[in-house]
């Protein structure tokens, strides 16, 4: 806060400390309540000149969005908002769509994510090798963007099937590409972030939690975005 403040001292203390308490009681990992934070001052700064410090409490709803899309990541299902971590039961494993889906048509998805893909690759985020991939990707994508908006019934879920296909071979080039050190690194920062959910959670959905903390790990490495819609 203090960096993004311009070293504006920021004091989380009496209720902004209480929130930020909750936050740990719900298990939000740190890197999580801190891409919270960017994108509220993200927003914050689009507006023009700043006229005062922002305090911890304004990026209150920013934090539970992007800890809400993280537990969708992972497999954990949305936060309870009742302070606590979930147990990992079947039920709050199951799928829910974020407000970012909801509030995105699946044709401004696939411009976003041909525009994601060309900026990792014009900023060196990914290496040459990804080059033939990253082209076959963003063409069947153009493909796709010209005809998502009119499609219905088996035609949409046929295509979102595709997106979630090419959404697996570019993570399964991501991490083929990385040094098993670095991986190590990865999945040992995913047992961190996952920490306050593994009690109580079956080994094969803690397992694919753990599988799927790693790959967002690794598409935050590369910068790539999520192919796959909803």
């Amino acid at each position: 806060m203090c960096r993004k403040n311009d070293g504006h001292l920021i004091r989380v203390v009496g209720p902004s400390f209480e929130l930020v308490a909750a936050w740990a009681a719900q298990g939000v990992p740190f890197k999580v309540a801190c891409a919270g934070i960017d994108r509220y001052f993200e927003r914050y700064y689009s507006k023009g000149a700043r006229r005062r410090p922002v305090k911890i409490d304004f990026c209150e709803a920013d934090v539970l969005d992007v800890f809400d899309e993280w537990r969708r990541a992972v497999g954990l299902g949305q936060s309870s908002g009742a302070g606590h971590p979930s147990d990992g039961s079947a039920t709050d494993a199951e799928p829910t769509v974020s407000a970012a889906t909801r509030n995105t048509s699946l044709p401004s998805h696939l411009e976003r994510v041909v525009l994601r893909l060309t900026s990792a690759r014009a900023g060196g985020a990914v290496g040459a090798e990804f080059d033939t991939l990253i082209d076959r990707v963003s063409s069947e994508l153009d493909v796709a963007r010209a005809k998502a908006g009119g499609l219905r019934g088996e035609a949409r879920e046929a295509l979102l099937e595709r997106l979630r296909v090419l959404d697996a071979e570019l993570l399964r080039q991501a991490r083929a590409a990385l040094p098993r050190s670095v991986l190590d690194v990865m999945s040992d920062e995913a047992w961190r972030e996952l920490a306050a959910f593994r009690r109580g959670m079956a080994p094969d959905v803690l397992a694919r939690a753990h599988d799927a903390a790693v790959d967002r790990l690794v598409r935050e490495h590369f910068k790539l975005p999520a192919v796959a819609f909803g």
